[in-house]
Formats: C-alpha cells, sequence, structure tokens
C-alpha cells in the first residue's frame, strides 16, 4: 500500500503553496522523490527549518517519514 501511496504527486500531501512550488522547481514531483530525502538535502535546497517541519509532519499522516522511513 505504501509503495502505490509514493507513486503519487505531492500535490496529495496538501503542502503549503509555497513549499509545494519550491518542490515542483527542484523537479521534486512524485511523493517517493521527496521520501527518500534527509533533512540536510532539503536546506540545501533552500528550504528553513519550518518548511521542513510542515513537511515532515505531512508525510507522517500519511505514516511515512523522510530517509524512506514507513511506520
Amino acid at each position: 500500500m505504501v509503495g502505490m501511496f509514493l507513486e503519487k504527486n505531492i500535490e496529495e500531501l496538501q503542502l503549503n503553496i509555497d513549499i509545494l512550488k519550491k518542490l515542483k522547481e527542484k523537479n521534486i514531483i512524485k511523493i517517493k522523490d521527496l521520501w527518500k530525502m534527509k533533512r540536510k538535502e532539503l536546506k540545501q535546497l533552500g528550504f528553513d527549518d519550518n518548511d521542513i517541519n510542515h513537511i515532515v509532519i505531512k508525510l507522517q499522516l500519511n505514516a511515512i517519514d523522510l530517509n524512506k522511513k514507513v511506520y
């Protein structure tokens, strides 16, 4: 079930519009592209701690997390 969710577009996470826009500019289109990233990588792409925490919360609400974690 997680595999099918990971193939969906990042819009499914209902992220903040500004964060969604930044992710798309960085060619992060699928949830799996975001899921396999680490906090450090997101910081290097220009995301601040608030953005990253927002992303983490939205991922955790779907039983996954950064760095390929599944709950």
